[in-house]
């Protein structure tokens, strides 16, 4: 065998054992008298010795040649280490070598495998497999890997079936634009990869499968915004006989497992808030509850004087920032030129200093007196040394300018603990939603979801307005799993896809096999789907997915390590009887 324990193995009660260890040299020091090697595999490691009045000299001299990132096998005696290194498990011993095999030499790595390594994003991506050897890659892998376990346990527990669905699909128009993939065998005809099983989970629902689940991949081909992937995991779930309350209390079982189990942490409440309490209140349908900074709307204490700002503003509206009356003016300064980026778009901002002494210092001060300044403060529940800021514009334009910056602000003030943990419901979001571009309504989550039975009638005379039995899981500012109760009658579904702009034939077209399917006896159904790249970052106390993800792309969709996607020649081209047009 090549090893008898692992680098991370071996402790004081070995002493006098004969091992065999293998793994890779992490870095070798050479005193000319003795050499020190310290071996490393996924375990941890291990400090070799070759000290030339114990070892063969020709042993000795091998050992000289070893470079970073040789594989190499030992055998040889576990002694008690004289200067003990505490930092590591193995530190109080070391293997006195006998028998030295290189197994595989190695080119010098293009940056240092270590946890803090001078190797740039593009660089380590292009070798991720050296990129891996890293502590910090390994341990998310290994993370990963436990959560994945552990939701597996969960679900069979509470009698989930694990089915896998098609990954050859038909496209559909919905959504995002699907990866699409030409068949040779149905000449001029292409599946499509798919952006969720969603329509496969609803059938198995009517197959009586009852509860499923499935780790699976998913695809959308949408320009990448900061921290996408072109192909991500889901958690996906369904159940049958359920209302929505059924899986909210299932899933926020599954996620207090994970919690306990993978980080110790027990959460006493998963509060609930309405869709148009959360934009009300943190301007996002994700809001990070790890701290407050609420918003408060001043349209009635700000528009009364002669500021056209705030006059002919659809919404005025602020936030109190704790301790912020301590920012210099110069900070102020940066804070408005901050939310003036064309990343968040916002025009200016206007402040109002919280002084000790219940005084008020604004930035406004020519239109509003002390009176009204209080308001302020009353409105955002602000107190002494705090300050406000306060944005005003179009409705929705400002609460998305006045959450990013909340969340910059909680950023720069240390109240994002990642060790915290904070989820929330957020539940009754609207059915539709109006796209300019296209002048129509789409379906703000998908078009099998079933809206509020008591807001049926606003389809036809204020679609706007309808709600949808849907919701999302929040975590700590971030969505980790959203879903709904699906429609499950052939007539309602109708409607509600006549309601999206398809004509009768495009529906039965698109979606004539679920339509058909609804007419079999179909139960009342519904799910949810955890974006387990996401859930597995926030739980590691990270927000990059990237880094959690064995092997991902970059943020042109490339894979660089592999060079994919690239072109194919000109023999598969014609088999596949495609011609490009470029």
């Amino acid at each position: 065998m090549y090893r008898t324990h692992s680098n991370g193995e071996l402790r004081l009660e070995n002493v006098g054992q004969e091992v065999t260890l293998a793994g890779w040299v992490q870095k070798s020091r050479d005193k000319g008298f003795m050499i020190w090697v310290d071996l490393r595999d996924r375990y941890g490691i291990t400090q070799l010795i070759f000290d030339e009045d114990r070892t063969p000299k020709e042993m000795v001299e091998k050992a000289k040649t070893l470079g970073r990132e040789f594989v190499i096998q030992v055998t040889g005696e576990v002694i008690e280490r004289v200067s003990k290194n505490k930092n590591i498990p193995t530190g109080e011993v070391e293997i006195l070598v006998k028998k030295l095999t290189v197994l595989n030499a190695s080119l010098v790595p293009p940056f240092t495998i270590e946890d803090e390594t001078d190797g740039g994003d593009e660089l380590r991506m292009k070798y991720r497999y050296l990129d891996i050897r890293r502590n910090p890659v390994k341990n998310n892998l290994i993370f990963r890997s436990k959560v994945a376990i552990e939701t597996r346990k969960y679900l069979s527990d509470q009698d989930f079936i694990e089915v896998e669905t098609p990954v050859l699909i038909k496209s559909t128009p919905e959504g995002a634009r699907d990866f699409v993939v030409p068949s040779r065998m149905n000449e001029g005809q292409f599946y499509a990869l798919p952006q969720s099983p969603q329509t496969f989970k609803q059938l198995l629902m009517i197959g009586g499968m009852d509860k499923y689940f499935q780790i699976v991949k998913c695809f959308r081909d949408e320009d990448l915004r900061a921290d996408r992937q072109p192909e991500f995991t889901q958690i996906d779930c369904e159940m049958a006989f359920v209302e929505q309350e059924d899986i909210l209390n299932t899933f926020e079982g599954l996620t207090r497992h994970l919690l306990k189990v993978v980080n110790g942490v027990e959460v006493a409440e998963f509060p609930r808030m309405t869709y148009d309490e959360a934009m009300k209140k943190y301007g996002n349908d994700k809001p990070d509850i790890r701290f407050g900074m609420e918003f408060g709307e001043l349209n009635e204490v700000a528009k009364h004087k002669e500021f056209g700002v705030f006059n002919n503003a659809e919404l005025v509206v602020g936030i109190a920032v704790p301790g912020g009356n301590a920012y210099t003016r110069k900070e102020i300064d940066k804070l408005i030129e901050w939310v003036k980026r064309p990343q968040v778009g916002a025009l200016g901002m206007v402040y109002s200093r919280c002084n000790e002494d219940g005084s008020f210092k604004s930035s406004v001060d020519k239109f509003y007196d002390q009176e009204d300044l209080a308001k302020w403060a009353e409105v955002t529940r602000a107190k002494s040394g705090d300050l406000i800021c306060v944005l005003s514009g179009n409705a929705d334009k400002v609460r998305a300018q006045l959450s990013a910056l909340r969340m910059e602000l909680a950023t720069r003030l240390g109240l994002r603990d990642p060790k915290v943990f904070a989820p929330l419901w957020v539940v009754d979001f609207p059915l539709l939603e109006w796209d300019e571009e296209t002048e129509r309504y789409h379906a703000m989550h998908h078009p099998f979801t079933s809206p509020k039975p008591e807001d049926m009638a606003l389809l036809d005379t204020d679609p706007g307005k309808v709600r949808a039995n849907a919701y999302d899981l929040v975590l700590n500012g971030n969505e980790i799993g959203g879903g709904s109760i699906r429609i499950h009658d052939k007539a309602k579904q109708a409607l509600m896809l006549g309601h999206l702009g398809f004509t009768p034939e495009q529906a039965k077209e698109q979606f004539g096999f679920l339509m058909n399917a609804f007419e079999y006896g179909a139960p009342p159904h519904g799910g949810i789907a955890f974006g387990l790249d996401r859930l597995v970052a926030i739980l590691g106390g990270q927000e990059t997915i990237r880094d959690f993800i064995a092997f991902p792309k970059n943020n042109s969709g490339r894979d660089i390590m592999i060079d994919a996607p690239s072109k194919i020649d000109d023999e598969q081209l014609k088999e596949l009887n495609l011609k490009l047009d470029l």
